[in-house]
């Protein structure tokens, strides 16, 4: 009974900017709970291809759709096309985002607002042709990829974190509207992970790196790996009671002030 509570078999998962990455690792432990393959991207057809052939060789059935998810009509489109070439989409997972780390006085208003548009309204263009769908099916899953950057700040990246704190707050209201329509949203917030855009600071002796390790109680970065349980449980049946939640698989990171100095 236990397994079958977190049983994909028969569904739908489909995973925005999945290509790589945190992306492609929550791709994957969905895959491994039974569930079939929709990643999108937008930077390459090339990229999207290869790692669909990825997930292919890992026996995983797995299909690609090359969009921006800040471009509403190319969302509605996409979405019909996965939904009568594929199946009807059971999981939603709003993966995509950017970020552009500089100064709020030496931001461009135009790198501003491509960071919210991509990692906040976006999740609103793609969640809503998704969801429609799900009410009328009886139900389905969202979960909105939100950051520990939707509770701290942190220099230079402010407009990542006004995006992240929102999208909280967007996934919290997602919850509160959707409810009822049997369609639970929840978002998971990463810590810090070893991925191949921290492996220039993953060094011994990199202050970052001292930092990271000295701040998590767990005394390291996170494995891409280590998101998947939490991925599959919100998915899941084991979840259907559960909504409006950010789970955030830091290590501990938000649980503690850190170390006295003394220590």
């Amino acid at each position: 009974m236990a397994n079958s509570l977190f049983d994909l078999t028969g569904k739908l998962a489909l995973v925005t900017g999945a290509t790589h990455g945190l992306g492609m690792a929550m791709a994957e432990g969905l895959g491994m709970a039974g569930a079939r393959l929709v990643i999108t991207g937008h930077s390459s057809q090339q990229k999207l291809d290869d790692a669909v052939a990825h997930l292919r060789d890992k026996g995983f059935d797995a299909a690609g759709y090359l969009f921006n998810v800040t471009d509403e009509a190319a969302v509605a489109d996409a979405v019909g096309q996965i939904e009568s070439e594929c199946a009807p989409i059971d999981i939603l997972v709003n993966n995509a985002g950017i970020i552009r780390r500089v100064p709020l006085l030496d931001m461009e208003l135009k790198d501003w607002q491509q960071v919210i548009d991509t990692n906040l309204t976006g999740v609103f263009t793609m969640s809503r042709p998704v969801v429609r769908k799900m009410i009328e099916r009886g139900g389905g899953k969202v979960i909105n990829i939100c950051s520990m950057m939707s509770e701290l700040g942190r220099d230079s990246v402010s407009a990542y974190a006004a995006a992240k704190g929102g999208l909280k707050m967007l996934t919290r209201n997602m919850a509160t509207e959707w409810a009822r329509h049997n369609v639970q949203v929840n978002g998971i917030g990463p810590g810090y992970f070893a991925t191949s855009q921290t492996a220039p600071i993953r060094v011994d002796g990199h202050p970052f790196n001292e930092f990271i390790l000295g701040r998590t109680p767990a005394g390291r970065w996170g494995n891409p790996e280590d998101l998947q349980g939490t991925a599959i449980f919100l998915a899941s049946d084991a979840s259907n009671f559960v909504t409006g939640q950010i789970v955030y698989v830091d290590g501990g990171i938000l649980a503690t002030i850190g170390k006295p100095s003394n220590e």
